[in-house]
């Protein structure tokens, strides 16, 4: 499957960004970027001086910002230019900031609304203490390192601990000792032999356990035709095997297709 674009995050602390136009929309893209640290720069030749690398055009005037938007990308920066996707190099999600966990929703343009509509969703679901769940990860990893040397080790007992109903269960509010408690008290991680037969080729219809695997899986061994859907459910790093491969250690997952 082809992503219609490739999120990204972009540190600006301390760095110039261009913000261009008058109004609400002009002083939203303003607050964005102060939030991040950018300094923001008004005027397009004093920010190609000064090398910024991005450009928000919020001119209410269509040729305006067409105007301005032409001479930022021919000065290589990276344009976006309110309510004109069409214009834009990049678009700016709906953030939900439990930093420095950041969660980013985006619909390439296409609605805005639905986008803040979904944040408000998830803002209800997720604790206020992740961020502090992430920061005690960061902050134990020579503990984890200690006692999972390997990294498919660490990748296992992490999924475990973070998967619904877990030690660290990132849904649930933790306490501030959780992960400490973790590294002290958890196993090896999880390993072994899984299989699935899809009932469609729709990756909605995987049920919960089939799609916890499938993120789960140091490898995917695939039995015919699995649609690519399917196996973009997976992680990235996942090998993709056939079934005459050697098979790894760790959680390997077999995938058969709807007969």
């Amino acid at each position: 499957m082809t992503l219609p674009s490739l999120p990204l995050f972009h540190r600006l602390a301390g760095q110039p960004v261009v913000v261009l136009g008058h109004g609400e929309a002009a002083e939203a893209k303003r607050r964005l970027v102060e939030r991040a640290g950018a300094h923001v720069i008004d005027d397009l030749a004093e920010g190609i001086d000064k090398g910024a690398r991005i450009a928000f055009i919020a001119h209410e005037d269509e040729g305006a910002a067409n105007a301005d938007a032409i001479r930022a990308r021919c000065a290589g920066l990276l344009v976006n230019v309110v309510d004109r996707p069409a214009l834009c190099d990049f678009t700016t999600p709906s953030i939900i900031d439990r930093a420095p966990v950041l969660i980013a929703v985006g619909t390439g343009g296409a609605s805005a609304g639905m986008a803040k509509a979904l944040r408000l969703r998830l803002e209800r679901l997720l604790p206020q203490g992740l961020g502090a769940l992430a920061d005690a990860l960061y902050a134990a990893r020579a503990a984890m390192r200690s006692k999972w040397p390997t990294g498919s080790e660490r990748r296992r007992a992490l999924d475990a601990a973070l998967e619904e109903g877990g030690a660290l269960d990132p849904f649930r509010e933790q306490p501030a000792t959780a992960v400490e408690e973790w590294v002290v008290g958890a196993g090896k991680g999880g390993q072994g032999r899984h299989a699935i037969t899809l009932r469609s080729d729709d990756p909605d219809d995987l049920t919960l356990r089939e799609a916890r695997l499938l993120g789960q899986a140091d490898a995917l061994v695939l039995h015919g035709a699995v649609p690519a859907a399917v196996v973009a459910r997976a992680r990235a790093d996942a090998a993709r095997l056939q079934p005459q491969d050697a098979v790894p250690a760790g959680i390997v997952l077999d995938i058969y297709p709807t007969h």
